[in-house]
């Protein structure tokens, strides 16, 4: 059972996005995320938001209304109260779009959620993004696979199976030389983080 966090941005290939989603997971509508709802055919377990981008749709569900002006956006919020229900798996929709600002944040929640032990992952019409801590696998059936140092720590990376390995290396945040990898046919590329984080994205 995992938290899936549907936020406001366009999801285009809602045929994909729902393959991720399984039957017993507790799903958070964010706002504007409350558009997907009918392309997703998921069913909320909580809504919450500000509602300054959807009407407050008073189904009788658990809502929380927050107010408009916040610290946290309503994605960061959502990941913190599926943090406090104990959950420690996420899937967050709809997070990556035309605001880049919030798209940063919601990578910046999966910074938040590795810090605190939880795997995450945002799911966007063309990748997947996870954070790496320790290790971590990209199958051949995706396209491309690029690591980027979003967090300032990105130390003794490994990578094997794929067309540009790594042994031993660093990766800073002003060269973001790991973009674009290929895994080798026939096999799995494997990566391993010794210190420090970076963001995996595979694109399909």
């Amino acid at each position: 059972m995992k938290c899936v966090i549907v936020c406001g941005a366009d999801i285009k290939n809602y045929k994909r996005a729902a393959s991720y989603i399984e039957e017993e997971d507790f799903i958070i509508y964010c706002d504007s995320g409350l558009y997907h709802m009918e392309g997703l055919k998921a069913k909320p377990s909580l809504i919450l938001g500000d509602f300054d981008s959807h009407q407050n749709p008073n189904l009788p569900v658990e809502t929380i209304v927050l107010p408009v002006e916040k610290d946290d956006t309503d994605s960061v919020f959502a990941v913190k109260e599926g943090i406090k229900r104990g959950f420690s798996e996420f899937l967050l929709l709809g997070a990556v779009g035309n605001r880049f600002d919030h798209t940063f944040a919601n990578i910046g929640a999966l910074l938040m959620l590795d810090s605190e032990g939880k795997h995450g992952k945002i799911i966007d019409d063309y990748s997947e993004f996870e954070i790496l801590s320790t290790e971590g696998e990209v199958e051949e059936h995706f396209s491309y696979f690029s690591l980027l140092n979003v967090s300032g720590e990105a130390y003794d990376i490994s990578i094997t199976g794929a067309k540009y390995k790594m042994d031993h290396q660093t990766i800073k945040p002003e060269y973001q030389y790991a973009v674009s990898n290929e895994v080798l046919k026939g096999q799995t590329a494997k990566i391993t983080v010794h210190k420090g984080r970076v963001l995996l994205v595979k694109d399909f």
